[in-house]
This record gives C-alpha cells, sequence and structure tokens, in this order.
C-alpha cells in the first residue's frame, strides 16, 4: 500500500467519523480508536519505512530543499565523511562550500542551478587525511514541475578497493561487452547509413570485380572475398548485400579473428541457461540465430580453429545448428559470404584449414586486387578521400599531379585503408593555402611504408622539378607581385624571376 494514501485513507476516516458524531459514548470512542490502531497496524506491516532504509545505505546521502537549507543526512554520511549531521543540517549549504571547512566541491549547488542530475567530486576535510569522494546530484521536482528538493548519493573513492573482486568481474564483463561490440555488426536492412560507402574507380580490374558482384548478388550462392588487409572486402560483402534478395534482412558481419577463442562458439551458435559456468541465467541467442533469413559475413575466415570449422561446416551443410548445451535443432536460411586475406589454399596444404570448407563457401570466389596493381584509380581515390576529409575537418589540399605521380610509385602496403589515412593526415596537417609539401608526403610514405618508390618511368630530379613548378604557379596565383610570392615560397623576389624563366612559367612579367 502507498504510504500516502494509506495515510489519506485513515485521515477520511476519522473525519468522516467527527463528521457524524460517531462518538457518543466511552464506548464508541474506544470501538473507533481500536479501527483506527489495526489500519494502523496494516499500514506498518504493508507500507515501507523509508527513513529506515536510507538510515542502513552504504552510500551517503545529502538531502537539501529547493534554495539549500540541508535538511537530512544519513548514518553513512557521517562514517564516510567524519562530518556530524549537526555541523551541516539546518545551514544553507552555500554558507558551508564557501566557509570551505568541511568540504568542497559537491553536487548540490551544480543540481540548484541547473536543475538536472550531475555527478561530481567532493573533497572532505574531517578526516586525516581528507578523503575524495565522488557525488551524484539529483534533482526532485514537485507536481508543478518545479524544484522542490535535491538528493546527493556519494560514496568515498577508496571505498572501491573493498569491492575489488566484484570490481574486477565488472570490467571483465564490461571488456567482454566491449569486444562483442567491436567483432559484431548488425544491420538491420541495406538502408543502414553505414552501408552507404561503395567501390571507387574505373579500372579495368575493378570492373571485372563489379561485373561479378552483380552476377552472383541476386542469388543465394556463397561468395569468398579474398584481397590483402585494406583492399576494400567488407565493402564488396557490403554491395552484394545491398543489390541482393536479402537486403531487407538483418546482415550481421563477424570478424573471425577477434573472437575469443574460449567464446568463438557460444557466440556463433549461442547457448542454452546453464550450459556452463558464467552463462546467462536466460540463455543467449547466437549470431547465427540473428543472421536467420538474413545475411551472414565471416570475415577473416582463415582464422577460425579448426574444430570449429567442423562445426560450422555441418551447420552450413545440414542448414541448422544447435546451441551449446542444447539439444533441440535451429532450423537456418542463411546467406553465407566469407571474406579473407590469407591464402587458403596454403592453409589447406598446411593442415590448417578444412578443403570442404572452402569449397562450401568459395562457389563464386571474388579477388579484389591490391591498390598498387590499379594505379589508375588511384587519382579518383585520393579526390574522394579530400571530399571526404575535407568537409569533415573544414580544410581542403590540391595535389598536384607530381604528388599524384608519386603516389602511383609507391608501393601501398596497407592499400586504400593507407591512402585514405595519408589523405586525411595531409588534409589535418598541411598549410592554410591547400598545397601538399612534398616533403611531407616523401616523409610520410616512408613513415608509414618502407617500400621504395618506383622510378623507373619518371626520375625523382624529374619529379621534384614538377613539384617545384606546381608550387611557384600556386604562388603567383596567390600574390600580386614577385615580391609577394616570394614571401609565400620562402625565396626572395630574383630567384622566383630565375625560376619562371628556368621553367618557363607563363607569367605576364615575363611577356
Amino acid at each position: 500500500m502507498d504510504q500516502v494514501l494509506a495515510i489519506k485513507q485513515i485521515q477520511d476516516k476519522i473525519s468522516k467519523a467527527l463528521e457524524e458524531n460517531r462518538f457518543g459514548d466511552r464506548a464508541d470512542c474506544e470501538d473507533f480508536l481500536r479501527e483506527i490502531s489495526e489500519d494502523l497496524n496494516v499500514f506498518l506491516r504493508q507500507g515501507i519505512d523509508y527513513k529506515i532504509v536510507v538510515d542502513n545505505l552504504d552510500d551517503s546521502v545529502f538531502i537539501t530543499d529547493k534554495d539549500g537549507l540541508v535538511l537530512y543526512v544519513n548514518p553513512a554520511y557521517e562514517n564516510n565523511t567524519g562530518i556530524l549531521s549537526e555541523e551541516v543540517v539546518g545551514r544553507m549549504i552555500q554558507d558551508i562550500v564557501e566557509e570551505g571547512k568541511l568540504f568542497t566541491g559537491g553536487a548540490t549547488l551544480d543540481v540548484m542551478r541547473d536543475k538536472k542530475r550531475v555527478f561530481r567530486l567532493s573533497t572532505t576535510f574531517k578526516t586525516d587525511p581528507p578523503r575524495i569522494g565522488y557525488a551524484v546530484g539529483v534533482p526532485i521536482f514537485d507536481q508543478n514541475h518545479m524544484l522542490h528538493q535535491i538528493v546527493v548519493s556519494s560514496r568515498p573513492i577508496y571505498t572501491l578497493q573493498e569491492l575489488r573482486e566484484d570490481f574486477q568481474r565488472f570490467i571483465d564483463e564490461a571488456t567482454a561487452l566491449k569486444e562483442s561490440q567491436e567483432y559484431v555488426q548488425m544491420h538491420e536492412t541495406a538502408d543502414d547509413p553505414v552501408l552507404s560507402e561503395s567501390l571507387i574507380g574505373s579500372s579495368a580490374s575493378l570492373q571485372n570485380v563489379w561485373a561479378m558482384i552483380q552476377k552472383v548478388a541476386p542469388t543465394d550462392a556463397s561468395v569468398m572475398i579474398t584481397g590483402e588487409s585494406g583492399v576494400g572486402k567488407e565493402i564488396v560483402a557490403d554491395e552484394i548485400y545491398k543489390m541482393g534478395p536479402r537486403k531487407d534482412k538483418p546482415f550481421v558481419k563477424v570478424n573471425c579473428a577477434s573472437i575469443p577463442v574460449n567464446l568463438l562458439e557460444s557466440e556463433l551458435f549461442g547457448y542454452e541457461k546453464g550450459a556452463f559456468s558464467g552463462a546467462s541465467n536466460t540463455g543467449k541467442q547466437g549470431l547465427f540465430e540473428m543472421a536467420n533469413h538474413g545475411t551472414l559475413l565471416l570475415d577473416e575466415i582463415g582464422d577460425m580453429p579448426l574444430d570449429l570449422q567442423v562445426k560450422l561446416l555441418r551447420a552450413i551443410q545440414n542448414k541448422e545448428i544447435t546451441r551449446v548445451g542444447g539439444t533441440h535443432p535451429i532450423p537456418l536460411d542463411i546467406r553465407f559470404i566469407a571474406s579473407t586475406n590469407s591464402d587458403l589454399k596454403k592453409k589447406i596444404e598446411e593442415g590448417t584449414f578444412r578443403r570442404d570448407l572452402y569449397y562450401r563457401l568459395s562457389v563464386i570466389p571474388i579477388h579484389i586486387p591490391p591498390l598498387r596493381q590499379r594505379t589508375e584509380d588511384l587519382e579518383e581515390l585520393c579526390n574522394h578521400f579530400i571530399d571526404i576529409y575535407g568537409k569533415q575537418h573544414n580544410r581542403r589540399i590540391n595535389l598536384a599531379p607530381v604528388h599524384i605521380e608519386v603516389m602511383k610509385r609507391y608501393n601501398w602496403p596497407g592499400n586504400i585503408r593507407e591512402l585514405e589515412n595519408v589523405i586525411e593526415y595531409l588534409t589535418i596537417c598541411s598549410s592554410g593555402t591547400g598545397s601538399v609539401d612534398m616533403d611531407m608526403l616523401l616523409g610520410l610514405l616512408n613513415i608509414t611504408g618502407s617500400q621504395e618508390l618506383n622510378m623507373n618511368e619518371v626520375s625523382l630530379a624529374e619529379s621534384m622539378e614538377q613539384h617545384e613548378i606546381a608550387r611557384i604557379k600556386d604562388a603567383l596565383a596567390h600574390s600580386k607581385n614577385l615580391r609577394e610570392a616570394g614571401k609565400i615560397l620562402g625565396v626572395n623576389a630574383s630567384t622566383v624571376s630565375r625560376k619562371i624563366k628556368q621553367f618557363g612559367i607563363d607569367y605576364p612579367g615575363r611577356r
């Protein structure tokens, strides 16, 4: 029974008795008092004495009214801070804080000002040494949505040491949750904005990939996407999903290399309650069930343990799974896509990947060539990333032909992912003029990869000359005369004039 309602009912009963003048004699009065006593006993049995509850909390509780008058502190507040109730109750919080003898910080004043929940640190001075605690302040509003009271709960930071075992378990569970978010992506339909990115480029090799995607996407055939790290395997999988018949069904992506081996089976197939120590009391749906009737991408399939490869093969062949600890098979209707940067045929020869699973997944193989084999796409890719990071960082860079030429002759061991990082770096770190310093680019490529530039077709001297010409032209375009251009380039006007003549740069002054 709600306390307020119960008290109201008792009050109504007393008022009604007085109105009806039921107290004719002593016996009537005693009968009525007996009824009230019974009602109170029922109320006390059914109600909750919230003061007793708060008085027995381990957390400190500090309550003020809307103006900051301290109304109550619980015993835990006195134990945790050393501050007695008579030192604060009946005083204004503003005076206590300004005085600075009992504590500093806290949350009450911020809640009074902002009218919202806040988290703050507070230091109390009645103990030796002073104690630092964390405090959570919560506003209490009346029926008219006006601030009525402020409740602050707090706890000294040192008490976390007493919770070490539980805290470690909490950290383990939070880490497992974070890992699950890292190795699993769930998309409800192809309309997910995360799937908006597509393949960029018009090279013949990329057009062959596009042609294969268009052929295989409308079917339910299993696809194996291969290629080096960073070439865009996941984007190809996205395109197959978006163009396929299951685009309105779930698309679950699993990074097999990121899931801890001891969790892999239960994550993929799920488990029943009590299946193993630490299992949820309600059981758990596996990723296969989450992807049922949709598409499942098994990324980095080459890193899956052999014993689990057997169970995966059985699930694909039989189109059903059984949860860990379960006995009832669950039917499956899934389109499988796998991807890897490993040489699976070599792994088969080494005995670390099952041949039958390879052929079951690789009904349609799609290989994505590395960036160094389709450098004709590089300029288009650069412009794509320049647009993205120009908008993101509100800056714009311009790549001269000599920059593109140098980048085409770089080996790009990290492929498109490395190129994307390079463009973002240049966008952020280049000068405000938008021009890219060749030394910065060369240094960046040397940092991000150890490959030498292949300059057989164009010598380094020729490339640097082209770069110098581009820099001079850019400076001339942003200046009124040779002196201003020289300041931009860091040389005197006569040097600029000599370079204009040397390289035959079209400039009004030499006509």
